[in-house]
């Protein structure tokens, strides 16, 4: 057993008793004895009993009465597969005491059942169809067909019986299941409930009751209040706001304000509906009451003071989807506990206030989906009681943690990221929400119908290649035409057929036509449903598209981007480019594109210390061409397109930490030529192979890898006892250091250039952010302002040993200006 899993398994049985469900365990017993001696047991009083197992060992168990019922998980959901003694005998062609003779033949690796070798499920399938058992087979031995099978058995027959003895199931174990005591009943007990919080089984949570919930409560030294008019409200937040430092929250569904919470550092709170019973409502601009008169002064006075760390004094989770009800109050002033979560630790999926409180050792608190269940804040507005709870909870989790919090930031380097970066970043980002991007939606449909007309002229072409039609988007059915009936290379059988997976397709397409129109139509396919067609239920009534940016997702640091995820608009086909057409500036404006070049390996010259390539960048050389010269010896003025973009893939794929195996995929070449290049490599930048080395051996002793700005990507991987997860580890703590640094200097350079559009009064804004790339809507009377504000910012972002450049174009259209 893994080891993973062992050390899951007490937690199994902790949760198990916790349900009120009683364990079946037997010293030196499997799991399946005791399943098969129970199910005997209950067949002799006449009961009928089911089965529910991944594990196939148990169709031998199937009867009349007894029903084994097999799970799968098909296309992303659960399918059941069931079945009594005649479906066995339906699916095998044998009866339930057959699946012990065919485990005997055929071996079965996952319990380690060795089976006798070059025997499969098929051959011993025919052999026990006649003989019935392996005895009677060896009693045939001679009659046996095919001779490998024949022969393989005569020479392992002891393996066989061996393999049947492993394969049988106990029946006759000496256990009794109390049935009275086996009966479900109070699954969702309070001792389960505390466990789900312990464990963070959070989707759970709902299935408790409300009575389950408040009796298992965690006990918290919080106080939360509901005020009761508008005038309370003012009163208290004005009082709150006089307070050093002090937790709010703005509560929000389906866009609209639901509420606010306020709470102190003692973790009292109080919390303020959107709308009272009396009729008055909360302003929609709550500045004034969060912000005392001469607070601005104040706040600007003690920025000098406290230098590079400021009070950050107003304390909130997810500060970005609050802002536009926060508006106007100083950047500087505001805490944003999930962020500060993210940075200490990125390989988390959310950043819950429970979990946030719980981590810096503040107060226990319910979890939102235990609270609001499963309709989320939006669905709870006729719940005021949760609604509060839920509100009050994050602000209490944000103020009791600040503490705890920029302490853990200080210790590990990250609070001028923190300051200076991330949190600059949350308003940049939300601005960039606010604008969103302008889609023709009639030029999209045009589009749409284009790639509809080309996706059905290449299914006829397929079709008429394959003498037959089907469909194409099955890799089963497709599959079978590749290579049971055109008998084409490469084919590479799994479990569910043939693979027909892009390295695959990519192989074959040189040798057959009808490959290359399938990979034409994947793509096609690929544009019409994801952003022809999926691009439109996003288009806002102002006729642009509000995506969302997120600063919390990725463990390098680099932004994603979602609903829609615009960063995946494709640019590396025709087809892919001609779709940013759609995509053009308000009226009256241009579109300012700037891009930054290499920066990745200009990040890695730097933090290498290579002299050659450092020089290359210096002399701006063309890198990708000295690199073929030097790899693949041709001189320098002889390179072709081709050196030039092989020259490419290896530079690239070092900072990726790329094998030999990779580079050979990518490239179709023969590995031992792969490894060559990448020796070659590194004997041209000797620098980069020390800089790489001596990452996975910080990392590994560290449990981190950091960037230049101190950013730390941990890598537990590199602790792994699995082979492949080392590997991985290593290829993170090589790259980690280099992309990192590329996503805090494109951090930095949105920050900066945001504030200076919006600092100098210009009308132009930052609207878009592509990994590497910024896209400004520009007043074309301020266009020259812009491209400085670009040049000067994206530049000057961060000082490296090379130059960082940029490349800036303009057009009507997205297209135009990449």
């Amino acid at each position: 057993m893994p080891e993973e899993l062992r050390q899951q398994v007490p937690l199994i049985q902790e949760m198990l008793k916790a349900m009120n469900v009683p364990l079946m365990m037997l010293e030196g017993y499997e799991a399946d004895d005791l399943i098969g001696t129970v199910s005997l047991q209950m067949e002799r009083k006449g009961l009928a009993v089911t089965i529910i197992s991944g594990d196939r060992d148990l169709l031998q168990l199937c009867s009349d009465t007894t029903l084994v019922r097999i799970p799968k998980t098909k296309r992303g959901g659960t399918e059941i597969e069931d079945y009594y003694a005649k479906d066995v005998q339906e699916r095998y062609e044998l009866p339930p005491s057959g699946i012990i003779e065919l485990k005997a033949l055929m071996g079965d690796a996952s319990d380690n059942i060795p089976g006798i070798p070059g025997v499969g499920e098929k051959t011993a399938t025919k052999i026990l169809t006649v003989y019935g058992t392996i005895e009677n087979a060896w009693a045939h031995l001679e009659e046996i067909k095919p001779n490998k099978a024949r022969e393989s058995l005569r020479e392992h027959y002891d393996l066989a019986q061996l393999s049947k003895t492993l394969a049988t199931i106990n029946r006759e174990s000496p256990f009794v299941l109390d049935l009275e005591k086996a009966r479900i009943h109070g699954l969702y007990t309070p001792e389960a409930l505390a466990l789900c919080r312990r464990l963070e089984f959070k989707n759970l949570l709902a299935r408790f009751s409300q009575q389950a919930q408040a009796d298992a409560a965690p006990k918290k030294d919080t106080s939360f209040a509901q005020l009761e008019s508008l005038q309370d409200a003012e009163r208290y937040f004005r009082d709150l706001s006089g307070k050093n430092v002090y937790g709010v929250f703005v509560v929000t569904g389906n866009g609209r304000m639901l509420g606010l919470a306020g709470a102190d550092e003692e973790g009292r709170a109080a919390f303020a509906p959107a709308r009272f019973e009396g009729g008055d409502t909360l302003p929609g601009y709550l500045r004034d009451w969060l912000l005392p008169e001469g607070a601005d002064e104040n706040a600007a006075q003690g920025s000098a003071a406290a230098g590079d760390n400021p009070p950050r004094r107003i304390c909130t989770c997810h500060l970005k989807e609050q802002l536009p009800f926060l508006e106007g109050i100083p950047e500087r002033d505001f805490f944003d506990a999930a962020v500060a979560s993210y940075l200490m630790n990125p390989l988390k999926n959310q950043y819950a206030y429970d979990d946030i409180a719980r981590e810096a050792g503040g107060p226990d608190l319910r979890a939102a989906e235990e609270i609001l269940g499963k309709g989320g804040a939006a669905g709870a507005e006729d719940r005021p009681e949760a609604l509060a709870e839920y509100a009050c909870s994050q602000a209490v989790a944000a103020v009791c943690a600040r503490k705890s919090l920029l302490a853990s930031l200080e210790e590990t380097g990250m609070r001028r990221l923190f300051d200076e970066v991330e949190m600059p970043l949350v308003f940049t980002l939300c601005h960039m929400e606010q604008e969103g991007i302008r889609v023709q939606g009639e030029e999209l449909a045009v589009y749409g119908e284009n790639l509809r007309e080309g996706i059905e002229e290449l299914e006829q072409r397929i079709y008429d290649q394959a003498g037959e039609t089907f469909n194409i988007q099955s890799p089963k059915q497709l599959g079978v035409i590749l290579f049971e009936k055109m008998h084409l290379p490469y084919a590479k059988k799994t479990k569910t057929g043939y693979s027909t997976a892009a390295d695959v397709l990519e192989k074959l397409a040189e040798e057959a036509p009808i490959v290359q129109d399938i990979l034409s139509y994947r793509q096609l396919a690929k544009l019409k449903s994801t952003y022809a067609d999926g691009l439109h239920a996003f288009i806002a009534k102002d006729g642009r598209i509000h995506g969302t940016f997120n600063q919390m997702v990725t463990a390098t640091g680099r932004i994603s981007s979602t609903d829609p995820n615009l960063q995946n608009i494709p640019v590396r086909t025709k087809l892919g480019r001609e779709l940013r057409k759609v995509f053009i500036p308000r009226d009256g404006y241009v579109f300012v594109d700037a891009d930054y070049s290499q920066i990745e390996l200009r990040v890695l010259a730097a933090v290498s210390g290579d002299e050659h390539l450092i020089e290359a960048y210096r002399e701006a050389k063309d890198i990708h061409a000295i690199t073929a010269s030097q790899v693949f010896h041709i001189p320098l003025e002889q390179i072709t397109a081709e050196d030039r973009r092989r020259a490419k893939a290896v530079n690239f794929g070092i900072v990726y930490g790329i094998s030999s195996f990779g580079l050979s995929n990518g490239l179709s070449i023969p590995r031992k030529e792969a490894q060559a290049y990448i020796e070659k490599y590194f004997e041209t930048y000797p620098g980069i192979k020390r800089f790489l080395d001596a990452s996975v051996a910080m990392a590994k002793e560290k449990g981190y890898a950091v960037t230049l700005f101190g950013r730390r990507r941990p890598v537990p991987e590199l602790r792994s006892s699995q082979f492949m997860q080392r590997s991985f580890g290593e290829r993170v703590a090589m790259n980690s250091p280099i992309q990192g640094t590329a996503a805090d200097i494109i951090k930095i350079a949105m920050v900066r250039v945001d504030k200076r559009l919006r600092g100098e009064g210009l009308s132009s804004r930052l609207i878009l952010q592509v990994h590497d790339e910024l896209l400004v809507e520009t007043l074309p009377s301020e266009l020259d302002r812009v491209k400085a504000i670009l040049s000067e910012e994206m530049r000057g972002a961060a000082e490296l040993e090379v130059p960082l450049e940029i490349e800036m174009n303009v057009g009507k259209n997205w297209y135009e200006a990449h």
